[in-house]
């Protein structure tokens, strides 16, 4: 190979870094519309919350601590794992859930492609910040746990994944304020 084609792959990869760093900065304001457009989604599966699950309702605690890190590519990591976990538990045994399917394929796709992109921004700046790992991970880890488990005990009956879509609701909206509170 000669000069010149060691100079345009140069000039590709350069410019695929400069792409993709574009492309994370602005990911606050795609995770802005992403989660916007999840709650969406999330109102549109299914219908009001059934008046029969209100005596079900379970207090799942938040660990809204793993979302208040000092440093925006710290919450950036956490927002990462909460979208793998959410698309988790929405990527199993929907059968008594009574969802909508399309608004519920859009979601889980939102989630997928968000998830994408954290992924290759958060491998980019993780070697530069670290985000306290294991005990932010064990918390949301822990929290995600008891979501599942609490499917799993109610043989993810209706009133379950009710309640769990309005929890992942709650979820949602903590990261989308966090989210605005980082752009500030």
């Amino acid at each position: 190979m000669n000069a010149f084609g060691f100079i345009q792959i140069a000039l590709l990869l350069s410019s695929a870094t400069i792409i993709s760093s574009l492309q994370c900065n602005h990911l606050p304001l795609q995770r802005r519309k992403v989660i916007e457009n999840s709650l969406r989604l999330l109102d549109k599966m299914g219908k009001k919350f059934p008046q029969q699950c209100l005596r079900e309702k379970m207090p799942f605690r938040f660990p809204t601590q793993v979302l208040q890190p000092r440093q925006k590519e710290a919450v950036g990591v956490a927002i990462e794992e909460i979208f793998q976990h959410i698309f988790y538990i929405f990527s199993k045994n929907l059968t008594l859930a009574a969802w909508d399917g399309t608004a519920l394929d859009q979601f889980q796709n939102g989630l997928y492609l968000q998830i994408e992109q954290l992924e290759a921004c958060v491998i980019k700046k993780h070697t530069q910040h670290h985000w306290s790992k294991e005990v932010s991970r064990l918390k949301l880890k822990k929290y995600f746990q008891k979501i599942d488990c609490f499917l799993k005990d109610k043989q993810h009956d209706l009133c379950s994944w009710e309640i769990s879509r309005a929890e992942m609701r709650r979820c949602l909206q903590l990261i989308d304020k966090m989210t605005r509170k980082l752009k500030n």
